[in-house]
């Protein structure tokens, strides 16, 4: 099942791309461009809803931090979160991180039939299950990336002290996290169409290399879950993947939907690679002048080779898979023996697919994975200006009396 759901993925996703040829793809994106009408029509159906109150979101009493994008995958949302939350919890915040854990499963679900029964009022509506705890404020408590998820599970690892909630219901997990780690700010990962739950700052990433997705156009014939003029939602922006040249002629066309969001600019930057097996960490030049082969299950694996590339080394053989996509050894193997016969020297992969990678024994060729961080490259002052809304509490001004409160017997 898992196979086909994969192929199924890859299968679309190269229609979209226009990698796929033939009459079976063109009617397909065809299909997929009416369909694409209808999703975007019931996703500003479902925004007015929320705008004129017929459906209502939910205030959790803290600050929640919402960190999304417009389209689906690729803009690099995890490092965000995960310099977000460090940044909270250095200033003192007791701050915790709320995400979906998207493609992860549960131990332990509720039946069918016992869902069935309930709505019919035949036996008693089962309990809601309690969100799965990745981390708290002590440790890591889920190894298991395909139960944590993979991006969660790499927030925790990177992020001690930090409680990492997962449920598909952010509200219950806020809810947890507030009750039983005392959560003051909450972090939403992937929050921008989750509107279940109130957002204090609505922070958009945008990709400067696909500023809106492959081809502009909506799911599923494009990569876009909400339409530009939607970004008039965002508090601030983030542009992912800048580089030192400007981003003058990006910025003036995402002030055609946003006239008042600040802008920070910023880069995913290598910071050393680490060995699989035995944890050694490596410079980033290590890579320099090395025939290596690149391996990844990410939602752009072309950014990440590229990556690679401009770090001097030399992406000799290349093996990809869906985004999210859970490893097996079988999988791996025929590509770690074909990269041995080329006399490749390292197999290299990304710090998201290595949670996910299987029991894999040291071989003859090591496996290092790439640590990436944010580093903002315009727009520091916005960033401190960010964190000093969420972390000062607010003053009164002068003139402006405070409510009294009085004591009843």
């Amino acid at each position: 099942m898992k196979d086909t759901l994969e192929d199924i993925e890859t299968f679309v996703t190269e229609v979209i791309l226009h990698n796929k040829r033939g009459l079976r793809a063109m009617l397909c994106r065809g299909l997929f461009y009416g369909l694409s009408k209808v999703f975007a029509v019931l996703v500003s159906f479902r925004l007015w809803l929320y705008q004129r109150r017929y459906i209502h979101d939910h205030h959790l009493g803290v600050p929640v931090i919402s960190i999304g994008n417009l389209t689906v995958g690729g803009t690099g949302k995890t490092p965000v979160v995960e310099l977000f939350a460090r940044t909270l919890r250095d200033k003192g915040r007791s701050v915790a991180i709320l995400s979906r854990g998207f493609k992860s499963k549960r131990q332990k679900k509720t039946p069918l039939w016992r869902k069935a029964a309930a709505l019919f009022h035949l036996i008693e509506k089962p309990k809601r299950p309690l969100p799965r705890v990745v981390s708290d404020t002590q440790q890591v408590l889920l190894q298991d990336a395909y139960v944590a998820g993979d991006e969660p599970l790499m927030l925790a690892r990177n992020l001690p002290g930090v409680p990492v909630v997962v449920d598909r219901d952010r509200v219950n997990a806020g809810r947890y996290a507030i009750q039983n780690f005392h959560a003051d700010a909450l972090v939403l990962d992937d929050g921008m169409q989750y509107l279940r739950l109130k957002h204090r700052l609505d922070i958009v990433l945008v990709d400067r290399t696909a500023p809106f997705g492959v081809n502009g156009h909506m799911l599923p014939r494009g990569t876009m879950r909400e339409p530009p003029s939607h970004l008039k939602r965002a508090s601030y922006i983030f542009i992912t993947k800048s580089d030192e040249t400007s981003n003058e002629h990006l910025i003036a066309h995402l002030r055609r939907f946003n006239r008042v969001a600040e802008i920070v600019e910023c880069r995913h930057r290598p910071v050393y690679f680490k060995d699989l097996h035995t944890g050694e960490e490596l410079p980033v030049t290590a890579v320099n002048g090395k025939y290596v082969g690149a391996l990844s299950g990410i939602a752009v694996p072309e950014s990440f080779e590229n990556g690679l590339r401009k770090l001097g080394a030399e992406v000799e053989a290349t093996l990809r898979f869906a985004d999210h996509h859970r490893f097996d050894e079988r999988e791996i193997k025929p590509f770690i023996d074909r990269c041995i016969r080329r006399d490749l020297e390292f197999i290299v992969t990304t710090e998201k697919d290595i949670v996910r990678f299987p029991e894999i024994p040291q071989g003859d060729i090591p496996i290092i994975y790439m640590r990436v961080e944010i580093e903002i490259l315009r727009g520091h002052d916005v960033f401190e200006k960010m964190i000093r809304l969420i972390t000062e509490p607010r003053s009164v001004p002068p003139g402006v009396l405070m409510p009294t409160i009085t004591a009843t017997a």
